[in-house]
């Protein structure tokens, strides 16, 4: 939907072509012809330069972002101070591989990963370059800890693409598809996703039957206690649907695996770094896990992730497991100012500007039919659209094209699951652009018809 190109707030959105603009359409043509079709481009933004929670691509279009790259750009595109950051540091030593070298900032940030994860005792931290690669080295680390060879997973968990971590992921059967065999010894049950219960429960009498299930039959019958090395979940699911579960699944997910003696893993790559109005979503839950992987939001950008266990499990030995780019001082260094300034900020004011967000949001299954659920926790907001609401039936095609509406309204939103629209905006979200996307949103809504 083309705009009236008199000038607006540079922090609000602006269409000025058709979509895609001519340039941005010369370079999908290009991209088609060259780029792995894998990808999964949701609607055709070609961008050329970010600032704050505003993306313009290349044909001068403005949107608004609530995708933050995937929940990546925490302190938002282009932060003044993580980008002089960046070019300081690239100016003084751009590698030198922490696997076989020392250099001080990777230690600084280790030492400060290692004091904000949830639970007491000494943590040691091993970095790499994405969430998928924090993933693969809590398995190799928890196997090798353990001596055990097994995990549980849960349905709907997204943990990675590569083959370990993939293996644990179970959000979309695309994703595993011709990838066989997997890596073997993981199950998976149902995730505490109380809007559509595996067991016909409702939150408030469940027994938290998605837990009780391990030792009530998983143990008994396909996955020994001694043989289990961990579970492994999401604290909040991010590509499954940004699902919260309540407090009792993960009080009850603690006393399991202390009662059989195994591993939580916490994959905290796009539930962590302040999204969800803590520094960590465990935290809302008081889980306190013994590793946890994080990535995403950890630089603003670039490309970093990090592992972060009891110092007693990481005690593997020389040459057990390394990265050559992982610890890259130029991206420890974005990740050092990232943290300080979601500490002194950003992390409050997800909190703030998220519960202004969820407040207006509540409503929305009242006043809109396709709106099943909306949830969420500080600026990981998830809106469940369905067909019939009495049914709960899911409704995919509307929401990818609520997903486009908003795109052509200058609004960037993304699909979770199989019919959620997700809200991942950078922390810098201010309350102003916050009420603008709602009010693209609801319009939409209100446009959107089930046919």
């Amino acid at each position: 939907m083309k705009q009236p190109t008199a000038d607006v707030r540079a922090d609000f959105p602006q269409i000025r072509t058709a979509l895609p603009g001519p340039e941005a359409a010369r370079i999908i043509e290009r991209d088609t012809a060259v780029l792995s079709p894998s990808y999964t481009r949701s609607y055709p933004l070609v961008a050329a330069r970010g600032e704050g929670a505003i993306v313009e691509d290349v044909d001068g279009n403005r949107f608004l972002d609530l995708n933050a790259g995937i929940a990546v750009v925490a302190t938002g595109h282009c932060h003044p101070q993580v980008v002089r950051a960046i070019q300081e540091q690239a100016a003084r030593l751009i590698h030198m591989s922490g696997t076989d070298f020392y250099y001080e900032n990777m230690v600084t940030l280790g030492e400060k990963l290692a004091a904000l994860v949830p639970g007491g005792g000494p943590r040691r931290v091993y970095f790499g370059n994405s969430g998928t690669e924090a993933i693969e080295a809590a398995i190799k680390m928890a196997r090798y800890h353990t001596g055990r060879d097994k995990f549980i997973a849960f349905l709907g968990g997204f943990h990675g693409r590569t083959l370990g971590s993939l293996s644990l992921t179970a959000s979309r059967a695309v994703q595993r598809r011709r990838f066989g065999p997997l890596v073997p010894g993981v199950t998976h049950i149902p995730y505490a996703y109380c809007y559509r219960c595996a067991y016909g429960k409702q939150p408030e009498s469940c027994s938290v039957e998605c837990v009780k299930v391990i030792e009530d039959e998983l143990v008994k019958t396909i996955v020994p206690a001694e043989e289990l090395a961990a579970i492994v979940l999401e604290p909040v699911q991010g590509e499954g649907g940004y699902v919260v579960p309540p407090k009792k699944f993960f009080d009850e997910l603690q006393a399991v695996a202390r009662r059989l003696g195994v591993l939580i893993v916490a994959d905290e790559v796009q539930s962590g770094m302040g999204r969800t109005g803590r520094m960590w979503a465990s935290e809302h839950f008081g889980l306190e896990p013994d590793i946890v992987a994080v990535a995403k939001g950890i630089a603003s950008g670039l490309p970093l992730s990090a592992t972060v266990a009891r110092a007693d499990l990481m005690q593997w030995e020389r040459g057990a497991h390394a990265s050559t780019f992982g610890g890259n001082p130029v991206a420890v260094q974005a990740a050092l100012v990232t943290i300080e300034l979601l500490e002194k900020e950003l992390i409050d004011n997800a909190a703030r500007v998220g519960a202004h967000m969820l407040d207006r949001m509540r409503d929305w299954p009242r006043r809109f039919p396709v709106v099943g659920e909306v949830r969420g926790l500080g600026l990981m907001i998830g809106v469940e659209i369905v067909r019939d609401q009495a049914r709960r039936e899911r409704a995919p095609e509307l929401r990818d094209r609520l997903v486009r509406m908003a795109f052509e309204r200058g609004l960037l939103v993304l699909g979770a699951g199989t019919s959620v629209m997700r809200l991942s905006p950078p922390l810098v979200l201010t309350r102003e652009q916050a009420d603008f996307a709602l009010d693209t949103l609801e319009d939409c809504l209100g446009r959107l018809v089930v046919s």
